[in-house]
């Protein structure tokens, strides 16, 4: 049996077309919740379940993030540089010092 990782995961394809609400529905039912290493930039993510994804290596250069829950997910290696994270919740391995170099430098997320 062959595991959708990444860009091979239809969810992915869900949030490249921005198409949150219907990403949701499907989430709900997807025992692969593994987007490593996929690129979101620039794309409007509001709204996106992010609960149980793993995230980690992911791009989301200028992505709008608000609000968004990252907390019980895996965000490690991912890059927010320039993104828009006005409301979004972070996993408590982040300090806010990694977060904020992230979103100026664009640094990879570094768990401590």
């Amino acid at each position: 049996m062959t595991t959708d990782t990444g860009i091979n995961n239809p969810l992915y394809t869900l949030l490249q077309d921005e198409k949150i609400d219907a990403f949701n529905k499907k989430k709900q039912s997807s025992k692969n919740l593994d987007l490593n290493g996929a690129f979101f930039r620039g794309l409007d993510l509001r709204k996106m379940d992010a609960n149980g994804l793993n995230l980690s290596n992911a791009y989301f250069r200028g992505a709008d993030l608000r609000g968004v829950d990252f907390s019980n997910c895996n965000l490690e290696g991912a890059s927010i540089g320039e993104s828009k994270i006005s409301g979004c919740f972070f996993p408590k391995q982040l300090s806010a010092d990694e977060i904020l170099l992230s979103l100026d430098k664009g640094t990879r997320l570094r768990y401590s």
